[in-house]
């Protein structure tokens, strides 16, 4: 039996990757803003070192895997919230957690996104790179969601890849998955709003196999890359979304 801990349980995707891991026997320590074992706003600099100090209480003896899943779409207003949490609260748990993965020669999975491969406005995803938060948060609000959300999937992809080097030589492996169109909660949320509908629409008609993901699906590649069978995987990207990414970038890997 393993000792887990993630951020954003409750729900979707983080919900499945929760009820996996304890199917699989493990124990699971859940980081959320409420519903949770360890209650923290991970949007606010407070709830970050909340978070962080719980874990370290209750997981004093090592982690054998992190997953950072928290996160709000899109359609979440203001669009500086998506920034706050999305990204740096992610970045924050992630450096929480290391020191306690690293205690049990452990993995980390980032939850990312497909459409983090597009481009964004540069000085925004400059400021989030150059871990500037309170500019950063201040550009996002001057931009749409969507930028706002990819341009943090795009900008917290980079950071795993950056730092995946550094955290193995201590024991760590660090990956992302980049899930797809995926049948959850949040995603409803942006299927049905006004601004996102029809995109969301045909969005999911044009998903190569066929059909929308689960978060089970989700749930599966994350757990695969936090066993033992992905010890030689570090730093990689998973692509969970049906054929979608390799239909748009056909030549780019």
């Amino acid at each position: 039996m393993g000792m887990y801990a993630m951020t954003g349980g409750a729900t979707g995707i983080g919900a499945a990757i929760k009820n996996r891991l304890h199917t699989e026997g493990h124990e699971v320590t859940v980081i959320d803003i409420k519903n949770a074992d360890i209650e923290a706003d991970l949007s606010s600099d407070g709830g970050r070192q909340h978070a962080n100090a719980e874990l370290a209480k209750v997981a004093s003896a090592g982690l054998d895997g992190f997953i950072a899943c928290a996160g709000v779409g899109s359609h979440v207003t203001p669009f500086s919230l998506i920034t706050s949490v999305n990204y740096f609260g992610a970045i924050a748990s992630i450096e929480g957690a290391r020191d306690l993965v690293a205690k049990n020669n452990g993995a980390l999975v980032i939850v990312s996104s497909q459409s983090a491969v597009m481009d964004y406005d540069k000085n925004y995803v400059q400021l989030l790179e150059e871990g500037k938060e309170v500019e950063a948060c201040a550009a996002a609000d001057t931009l749409d969601g969507q930028t706002a959300y990819g341009g943090g999937k795009l900008a917290l992809t980079r950071w795993m890849r950056k730092h995946c080097t550094e955290y193995a030589t201590m024991g760590v492996r660090m990956n992302a998955i980049a899930p797809g169109y995926t049948e959850t909660p949040l995603n409803l949320e942006a299927a049905t709003s006004p601004e996102y509908a029809e995109a969301m629409a045909q969005y999911k008609a044009s998903i190569p196999v066929g059909f929308a993901g689960t978060p089970e699906d989700q749930a599966a590649a994350t757990c695969f890359l936090l066993s033992p069978e992905a010890r030689y995987i570090c730093g990689t990207v998973l692509f969970v979304d049906g054929g979608s990414d390799a239909q748009m970038r056909p030549t780019e890997f």
